[in-house]
């Protein structure tokens, strides 16, 4: 009689831990929800110290929809109503931040601009197929980076028929099919960096709409190491950027480049602060055999980018976007 007392209070304990033990999982589950809920909507709160976190955790924020999903698929596993629940904060965070871009953007208008920006690699093979490629946009403007000798001759070559009118100034050059004045070299080149290094230009754009001051710019590339992420360049050019449309006297402005940042990096505020970006579309660039991150612009002020979208692949380790920039 003992032992089937004590056998009948195991099998007692032993069906109720397990519930137990579940309902502290889906508490669990939640907290992970809450707190992704919290980093995805006050990311700008988490500081940039050590290591600029706060940039490298930005660098992949639309990332965090990922493990939204993984997040979901557990807690419809754990059968928990509460995490189930939780999860509704992190999930309209990121639809209300990201969920625009999935959109497919609007038609255009008729003052538009078509515009493509590619950073080619100085280690590009086929600079000829390339620009084939980019021609087939059909674009306004081309904006290209990483131009080096002898790959420049080969791009002007290519690309001449369509588009007569080109400006190239250092690494980085603007190929338009409509007429160029004011070309000249914008200084974006941080103090710890030698002299000759040349990765900023401007002109005016005489397009069927009016003048366009179009910017073109390579920024520093970051690195993430141990230390974290190494942005000082980037950031302090981006700030020499920054201060230089903001005394731009020509609208409306469009900015094109390689910005090495996505546009929810802080570092990128100096721009993005005073600049619209894609209303729509994700065109991760970077690598372009398996693509991150945009870290490839198209920026305005005085009027709207559209939908933003990749191309093929080229010779290069980026891959190039395109996008529709309306004028106001």
């Amino acid at each position: 009689m003992v032992e089937r007392a004590d056998s009948g209070a195991v099998a007692a304990e032993t069906s109720v831990v397990p519930g137990v033990g579940q309902r502290r999982r889906g508490w669990v589950l939640a907290g992970v929800a809450v707190v992704l809920g919290g980093v995805l909507g006050f990311h700008r709160l988490v500081p940039n110290w050590p290591g600029r976190v706060g940039s490298l955790l930005e660098s992949f924020l639309p990332w965090g929809g990922v493990l939204v999903v993984v997040l979901l698929v557990v807690a419809l596993v754990r059968r928990s109503a509460v995490a189930l629940v939780a999860l509704l904060l992190p999930v309209g965070v990121w639809v209300d931040t990201f969920g625009g871009l999935l959109l497919p953007g609007e038609e255009g208008g008729g003052r538009e601009l078509v515009v493509v920006q590619h950073n080619v690699s100085d280690e590009n093979r086929d600079p000829a197929g390339t620009a084939r490629a980019l021609i087939e946009a059909g674009a306004d403007l081309v904006a290209l980076e990483e131009l080096v000798d002898p790959q420049v001759a080969a791009y002007e070559k290519a690309l001449a028929a369509d588009y007569p009118h080109h400006v190239v100034r250092g690494t980085v050059g603007l190929w338009s099919k409509h007429p160029l004045s004011g070309e000249q070299v914008v200084d974006i080149k941080p103090r710890t960096i030698e002299e000759g290094w040349s990765r900023g230009l401007r002109a005016v754009v005489r397009s069927p709409y009016g003048d366009v001051a179009a910017y073109v710019a390579h920024l520093p590339s970051v690195r993430v190491g141990v230390s974290g992420l190494a942005s000082q360049r980037r950031d302090e050019s981006a700030a020499l950027l920054g201060r230089a449309i903001a005394g731009e006297s020509v609208e409306p402005v469009i900015l094109l480049g390689d910005l090495n940042g996505v546009v929810e990096d802080r570092g990128l505020r100096p721009l993005t602060s005073q600049l619209a970006f894609a209303e729509s579309g994700f065109a991760f660039s970077f690598p372009a055999t398996f693509p991150l991150a945009r870290i490839d612009q198209v920026m305005a002020r005085s009027a709207i980018v559209g939908h933003i979208r990749t191309l093929p692949a080229t010779g290069s380790d980026h891959l190039p976007v395109v996008a529709r920039v309306a004028l106001e």
